[in-house]
């Protein structure tokens, strides 16, 4: 029986989550360096405390802006997939971990001492880019199943395909009924599915929705002959496909929309970050 390779058994598994990579090397490393940089700030020996402006303030400001340069960079690393100490996995874990110790460094670094200047701005960026990673690193736990429960067996491609089927049924169905009822279905049919705004998709809501509209007026019709009832049936049906659809691309816009303030964040506190060193040596 053939035997596996020795670097192959030490190769860690590809179930292994980003989080727990080599059982928390990362967390442990943040951990530790948090520690340090409070026993730092506990016993360094500035009078009355230390502050952005002291010995001490300046190495730990350097050390958070290496970290930022440096954790900025993990779009660069995604496009090359590679296996070892640097994988994507173990970039992406020390990331997160390194990300969030930046809470303590930075904050030690301030000393405490914030206002309305360049200095803060940069502090108040840097937490809004940790506290929307946060944000991405829930959703991707979470999310990913939903949207698998909520597809089923079905690709996107197909669900598209079998709302196309029923919009076609309807389209049939509505040529025989009365005026007023067909033209409510065809305004179902001809209202875009997928054309929503950032704030619907986000919250699943659409009160316009014609096909809502439609079934609502053929309920209060009590008196439905058996096409006006397969016309019901149909809508009811094209309404559980709109209501799958819609979830989605709720959950996809979920999923997604972190990265329109983590990303704009990230470039804004990189931009900060210069003018805040710049006027830091230049006022030195």
């Amino acid at each position: 029986m053939a035997t596996l390779a020795p670097e192959k058994a030490g190769r860690p598994t590809d179930h292994e989550s980003f989080l727990v990579h080599k059982r928390f090397r990362w967390l442990w490393i943040a951990v530790l360096l948090c520690i340090a940089a409070g026993v730092g700030y506990a016993y360094a020996d500035v009078k009355p405390r230390p502050n952005g402006g002291s010995w001490y303030g300046y190495t730990l400001g350097t050390i958070a802006l290496l970290l930022i340069v440096w954790l900025s960079l993990l779009g660069v690393r995604k496009r090359a997939m590679t296996e070892g100490r640097w994988s994507l996995k173990a970039w992406t874990s020390a990331h997160v971990y390194l990300g969030l110790s930046l809470v303590v460094i930075a904050t030690l670094h301030t000393g405490f001492q914030l206002g309305w200047n360049i200095h803060t701005l940069a502090y108040a960026l840097m937490m809004l880019v940790i506290a929307s990673g946060l944000y991405g690193i829930t959703v991707y736990a979470k999310l990913p199943e939903k949207l698998s429960n909520n597809r089923g067996e079905m690709s996107k491609r197909q669900m598209v395909e079998s709302l196309a089927a029923l919009d076609r049924q309807l389209d049939a169905a509505a040529q025989p009924l009365a005026r007023e009822e067909s033209d409510r279905v065809i305004a179902a049919l001809e209202q875009d599915p997928f054309r929503a705004g950032v704030l619907a998709r986000l919250t699943n809501s659409y009160p316009g929705c014609r096909t809502a509209r439609a079934l609502k007026d053929f309920a209060r019709d009590h008196e439905l002959d058996a096409h006006e009832q397969r016309v019901a049936g149909l809508l009811h049906k094209r309404a559980a496909q709109l209501a799958q659809i819609r979830r989605q691309m709720q959950l996809r816009a979920l999923l997604d929309v972190w990265l329109y303030v983590h990303i704009p964040a990230t470039v804004a506190l990189l931009g900060a970050l210069t003018a805040h060193v710049v006027s830091v040596f230049f006022y030195w």
